[in-house]
């Protein structure tokens, strides 16, 4: 695998992805302008999970160039049940304004149904409002979400090819230790979110897309032998050898891993996950207490999504040779793509 440890861009002189590989903090540098292709095949989005004993909520902006959206899903993991709202923007094409880089620039979505911010703090700390109206049932949600980083905290940075689409390439930061607070009220009802008892997972990702993916991806965040743990593990149709976006953190710190397998029973996804890597330092269980699938598609575009939520425990080998073990909270998930 290939690190990268100084600033580098990702495209050549001609608008092509020429540099690959995996770094501990944002190096690489990316310029959706300089980009060969067409505005179209440009997907820019940003996804936090946010969760704690009782609920989970993920929050996602996504600009796929021909389609945009964001999604706001709340679930309830002692009842067991799932509430959904989705905003679609017709080709966007890049007018929802992600920024370029991960340290820098806030995206606001204001709509006549929908407020949604993401704020990036100069300190780390990242910020989610929301307020939407008619959230579900004609109940509105509402609230403030603050992530807060750990001291001195490392990001996986990867940068991977498509094998068969030399345009195609994903730029992914993956930040899994997070610590959640604030409060967000569906209804009448609030859900809070309190210092060492919540937690969040940052997904940002920038890139050419190819015309179909299948995505799998897990991710768990928490504390274990009086450390905070995170966890990013997968693997798509992308080319990942010089370098996964597999990684074990503690206190922020990462511990790269090679190429880790999941095995999943065909029969019953409900059945306990198991993962095993090519490098031996980590084995882990994935217990699903939840399922969730859903499916969408608008005019030329596909989305299949099956999602699980539940917890991770196993061992891992960290850097120095030393072992941890661990059980924390987190989901898991299968995405296909289609354009």
């Amino acid at each position: 695998m290939s690190q990268i440890d100084s600033p580098v861009s990702i495209l050549d002189d001609t608008g092509n992805p020429a540099h690959f590989g995996w770094a501990r903090d944002p190096h690489f540098q990316y310029d959706p302008d300089a980009v060969m292709v067409s505005r179209w095949r440009i997907s820019e989005s940003d996804r936090y999970v946010i969760f704690s004993p009782t609920h989970m909520v993920i929050f996602e902006i996504i600009d796929n160039g021909l389609l945009g959206y964001s999604t706001i899903c709340m679930v309830s993991l002692r009842d067991k049940k799932r509430f959904t709202f989705t905003s679609r923007i017709l080709f966007p094409l890049g007018s929802i304004e992600m920024p370029p880089s991960i340290k820098t620039g806030s995206i606001r979505l204001h709509k006549k149904n929908i407020l949604l911010d993401f704020i990036s703090m100069k300190s780390g700390a990242r910020i989610i409002k929301v307020d939407i109206p008619q959230f579900d049932h004609h109940r509105s949600m509402r609230g403030e979400v603050v992530l807060l980083p750990p001291c001195s905290a490392e990001s996986l940075a990867t940068v991977m090819p498509w094998r068969r689409d030399q345009a195609a390439f994903r730029y992914a930061l993956y930040s899994p230790w997070f610590s959640a607070e604030g409060v967000l009220q569906l209804g009448t009802t609030e859900t809070a979110f309190t210092k060492g008892n919540a937690w969040g997972i940052f997904d940002w990702t920038r890139g050419v897309r190819p015309k179909n993916d299948t995505r799998y991806w897990a991710a768990a965040c928490g504390i274990a032998a009086g450390k905070r743990i995170g966890i990013n593990v997968g693997y798509d149709s992308a080319d990942s050898e010089q370098g996964t976006g597999n990684a074990f953190f503690i206190e922020g710190t990462l511990h790269k891993l090679n190429h880790v397998t999941f095995h999943i029973s065909p029969s019953n996804w409900l059945d306990p996950w198991y993962f095993t890597s090519n490098d031996n330092r980590i084995e882990m269980t994935f217990t699903p207490e939840m399922e969730w699938e859903d499916s969408n598609r608008t005019f030329f575009y596909t989305i299949k999504r099956r999602q699980l939520y539940g917890s991770f425990h196993g061992n891992a080998k960290l850097d120095d040779g030393s072992a941890i073990n661990f059980k924390i909270t987190g989901f898991a998930e299968r995405r296909k793509m289609r354009f």
